[in-house]
């Protein structure tokens, strides 16, 4: 399963944001662990640095671009990702992009806590608890055929 990471729930890792931070954190694990491959949006590594600069600092900015670049990788922003964006049925722009970089990259599917800006979604967008069950169902089913 290919997913791409919507920015909020790298930044609820990053910042360790409550509620979230738990079932984000689980989700980077097993793409680290080879059950999931994930990707982020190239937008999303402008987005962190941004936030991440003003909260920590330049380096530990960096410093986390860098890691994010080693975890993920990364869905491609180019004129036609963007001409595409404006032509979707998604009413915010930054998520119509993600949503674009999505489907030019190929993903299975969208990971976010935004689904309801992704109604129009061409590609299944989940939460983060429902993609660590939908992974957890198909890990029983998996082991139930063997």
């Amino acid at each position: 399963m290919n997913v791409l990471f919507d920015t909020n729930v790298i930044l609820d890792v990053l910042l360790a944001r409550e509620p979230y931070v738990e079932a984000a954190a689980k989700l980077f694990a097993l793409v680290d662990n080879g059950p999931i491959s994930g990707m982020i949006c190239a937008t999303t590594l402008t987005t962190v640095f941004y936030i991440a600069a003003k909260d920590f600092g330049r380096r530990r900015a960096l410093d986390q671009v860098r890691a994010l670049l080693d975890l993920f990788d990364v869905a491609a922003v180019d004129g036609n990702v963007l001409g595409g964006a404006l032509n979707i049925e998604i009413a915010d722009y930054e998520n119509a992009v993600l949503h674009e970089a999505a489907r030019s990259a190929h993903a299975s599917a969208i990971v976010t806590r935004d689904q309801v800006d992704f109604s129009n979604s061409q590609i299944p967008v989940l939460a983060p608890r429902e993609l660590l069950a939908a992974i957890a169902a198909s890990t029983r089913d998996s082991s139930a055929s063997t």
